[in-house]
């Protein structure tokens, strides 16, 4: 069985497609922290396609883990010189099969910060991409603040030459580019978080000030952070990913990443120190991406939560076959229709029948199997920004919300209860499940959960409209029976 590296590479030739271009060749002007799937299949996967049409040399990626846990990626990485398989399930069943060569080294920072500071205070370094998860900011949920207090934080302005958090890797790595008089590299976060630049500058300035107020101040007037709408979806790599491609290619890759066809990725064109031509290989440049992004959290991520909730009380366990019940596919359809549509701002560029039509066929496609566990993890973090906001709008318009709030409601069964309507209980993967468990004893307490809920229950109609839903489902009314009833309202 052959092992997936640049030594082996070439046992493959014919079989299926492989770097056109050396590799070694191209610096690492984009060092990535937070290596991940979705990175492999979004970011990763762009700048290899720009890399295969020869006209840019400096763009390939280093990629930089910082906690300990990053040691699995690395070990695999590293044992393959940075190569991996991307395998794109169709809809139609058909597979295509990739290895992807634009990540060309890795540190990890946990074992070498040394090495990982000096990489990203390179003039070499033009962009330091994030995909490090909405927690990896640091703020509090309540205030939307920096959080000081966090251990990992305190340690870092002690110790600002031994950083162990982002924070404190940027900052470092910007006071040793201001003391050579280089150039600041972009910050671009790559998170699915709605104003995402805004967040990374917010959060990276106030680390920085504290620490050192005039390289604070150099960081703000020196330092691009660019937001950016992201979307593949990405399911975790599973076994039966490894062992297609030792039985379709016989080779083995230690961690491939399995996506769909659909890829987006619209970009805030505000950069320090200049950017790869993306825009040859699809992305979009724009000037204001808060539109696209309110689309994308809205229509797309908030049909996730529409269907995986529900989903996951009826006792659903795949996206797709959410999609593949006529009730749950009509109801999210009309859900984006008569409630998100109306709530978002002129875009250009963009035919959003044609969007809506796309997101179903991404959900329904039955090669991708995106778990309703996944898609309903850290819901509290997710529905406030999907879900509420669309509600509270609509509810300051007398809009329409009959539809969201059936899904407020299945969440409160979902934590109370615990199991689906099989009997069967949910695997309930949340940083406050334990503080919705507590607060699930009646309907008022839970959506007075200020630090999720907000004044939500404060808006007009939302309460009653809730207690109504949750009397219905606690009578012994079935999610789908009333899913259906609301087509018709």
């Amino acid at each position: 069985m052959t092992e997936l590296n640049q030594g082996s590479i070439q046992n493959l030739v014919g079989q299926l497609k492989l770097p056109s271009y050396n590799r070694f060749k191209n610096t690492q002007g984009i060092v990535h922290i937070g290596v991940g799937g979705f990175h492999r299949s979004h970011e990763a996967y762009y700048i290899h396609e720009l890399l295969k049409r020869g006209q840019s040399t400096e763009w390939a990626i280093c990629g930089m883990g910082i906690r300990k846990n990053d040691q699995a990626i690395y070990d695999a990485l590293k044992s393959q010189d940075g190569l991996y398989s991307l395998i794109t399930r169709y809809p139609n069943g058909a597979i295509d099969s990739e290895i992807i060569g634009s990540i060309t080294d890795f540190i990890w920072a946990f074992q070498d910060s040394e090495k990982a500071i000096e990489k990203l205070a390179s003039p070499e370094t033009k962009i330091v991409s994030l995909t490090i998860t909405e927690g990896g900011y640091n703020f509090s949920a309540d205030t939307g603040e920096f959080d000081f207090n966090n251990p990992d934080v305190q340690h870092d302005l002690k110790n600002p030459s031994r950083p162990i958090t982002v924070f404190g890797y940027l900052t470092e790595a910007l006071r040793r580019r201001r003391e050579a008089g280089s150039k600041s590299f972009t910050i671009l976060s790559c998170d699915n978080i709605q104003h995402n630049g805004d967040v990374a500058r917010r959060m990276i300035l106030a680390f920085a000030k504290l620490l050192d107020k005039e390289l604070g101040s150099w960081i703000e007037e020196n330092t691009a952070f660019p937001s950016s709408m992201v979307d593949r979806i990405t399911p975790v790599t599973t076994d039966d990913d490894i062992d297609y491609l030792k039985q379709t290619y016989a080779y083995s890759d230690k961690w491939p990443v399995t996506c769909e066809p659909f890829i987006q990725w619209v970009v805030e064109d505000d950069f320090s120190n200049g950017r790869p031509k993306l825009e040859d290989v699809g992305v979009q440049f724009v000037s204001d991406v808060k539109p696209y992004e309110k689309m994308k959290l809205r229509l797309l991520n908030a049909g996730h939560s529409v269907l995986g909730i529900p989903g996951a009380l009826h006792g659903y366990s795949t996206i797709n076959e959410c999609m593949a019940d006529p009730v749950f596919s009509k109801f999210m359809r009309a859900f984006m229709d008569e409630e998100a549509t109306p709530t978002l701002d002129p875009l250009s560029g963009i035919d959003l029948n044609n969007y809506k039509d796309t997101i179903a066929s991404r959900f329904a496609n039955p090669n991708i199997k995106d778990s309703v566990s996944r898609i309903c993890s850290e819901s509290s973090a997710k529905l406030p920004k999907f879900l509420f906001e669309t509600i509270a709008e609509n509810s300051s318009k007398q809009g329409a919300f009959n539809k969201s709030v059936l899904i407020c409601a299945a969440w409160y069964i979902y934590h109370k209860q615990g199991v689906d309507e099989n009997g069967k209980p949910i695997d309930i993967i949340d940083d406050s499940a334990v503080l919705l468990k507590q607060q699930s004893t009646t309907p008022a307490e839970f959506i007075r959960t200020e630090s999720i809920f907000g004044d939500l229950h404060n808006h007009q109609g939302f309460a009653e409209a809730f207690f109504e839903a949750v009397s219905e489902l606690e009578s012994g009314k079935k999610i789908r029976e009333l899913m259906e009833s609301r087509l018709h309202n």
